[in-house]
């Protein structure tokens, strides 16, 4: 999810499959964009990207004072939180634009929006999804973007402020023989690409058993630190299916001919991600909300083509969503 867990920080560069995959026009209004964050990151090659939405969501945003006046103190007086950003995978959540530096995306928006009713300026890092976590539980950055999913083993060590509703789903190359993943004995056999370190991962892991009991061939689990490097494994055949994000995957397959979503599996709250007991997620919740009310968070979501994951209102660290 990402519902995206933690390496080495490094700087990211945008793999061969996302360029293919931005290469493809998006039939979404382009104008220009604003942001309440520095949003530059490691140097990425610059692909062909016309098409990404551009539509400015964010520069309108007004602060909310009763929205500040949850913040702690010392953030007020300061007027920054560092910022921990998973970058240069699948959009639409975070990726580099065509100059490969400037990060862009629905997580950046919705980052970039709070921060603007709360009168605060991000100072945002690009970070390797699976080192986030640990980071923001060392004190390294007040806070992680990255489609995060709210799991029950995350809430033990992390809050989060939840935004979104997304989850797990599958994609096969259009010849594949499945129609609909409901149970994973459907993959036994087969090779399962997903993102390192992700709740996918997780997910495959801990069901890989269900092969053996059922008789049949376990799947493989291959796993990639570039979440955009599934697609190439997928088109050349070294995969049979990729399980990602909903949001994700609906993304790619209408960015790539010869792809097909199998549809969702289950789904998951998505939440900005903190240290445990901070203090900020009353402020942040209560943005999200503002954001929910004034029509910005209609306007990102529209912009980005992922209304069906519209949260009502927001909420700190709910139980994670079963089935």
């Amino acid at each position: 999810m990402s519902t995206a867990m933690p390496a080495p920080e490094r700087s990211r560069r945008i793999p061969a499959a996302f360029a293919l995959i931005t290469a493809a026009t998006l039939a979404l209004t382009a104008c220009g964009s604003g942001g309440a964050a520095d949003t530059t990151g490691g140097a990425a090659p610059a692909g062909k990207t016309g098409g990404i939405p551009t539509t400015d969501v964010v520069s309108s945003v007004e602060k909310n004072p009763a929205a500040a006046r949850l913040l702690p103190p010392d953030v007020r007086d300061r007027g920054t939180l560092s910022v921990a950003a998973s970058v240069g995978g699948t959009p639409p959540g975070a990726f580099y634009r065509e100059d490969g530096r400037t990060i862009t995306g629905q997580d950046i928006d919705f980052a970039d929006a709070v921060a603007k009713v709360l009168g605060l300026r991000l100072k945002r890092e690009a970070a390797s999804f699976e080192a986030i976590l640990p980071a923001l539980g060392s004190g390294k950055y007040d806070l992680g973007t990255g489609n995060f999913g709210v799991t029950e083993e995350r809430r033990r060590t992390i809050d989060f402020v939840t935004y979104i509703n997304d989850g797990q789903g599958f994609a096969v190359r259009q010849d594949s023989e499945l129609t609909k993943i409901t149970h994973f004995e459907q993959l036994c056999g087969l090779n399962v690409a997903t993102g390192a370190g992700t709740t996918f991962e997780v997910t495959l892991e801990d069901n890989k058993h269900l092969c053996a009991e059922a008789g049949k061939e376990p799947y493989a689990v291959k796993t990639y630190a570039e979440p955009g490097a599934v697609w190439p494994a997928l088109r050349q055949g070294r995969a049979d299916v990729v399980m990602s994000t909903i949001n994700g995957l609906r993304y790619a397959v209408r960015q790539q001919e010869g792809l097909r979503f199998l549809g969702e599996y289950r789904r998951l709250d998505v939440g900005f991600a903190f240290k445990k007991g901070t203090k900020l997620a009353p402020a942040f919740r209560a943005a999200v909300n503002q954001l929910i009310e004034d029509g910005t968070y209609d306007r990102i979501l529209k912009k980005w083509g992922t209304q069906a994951s519209a949260i009502r209102t927001s909420r700190i660290s709910p139980p994670e969503a079963k089935g």
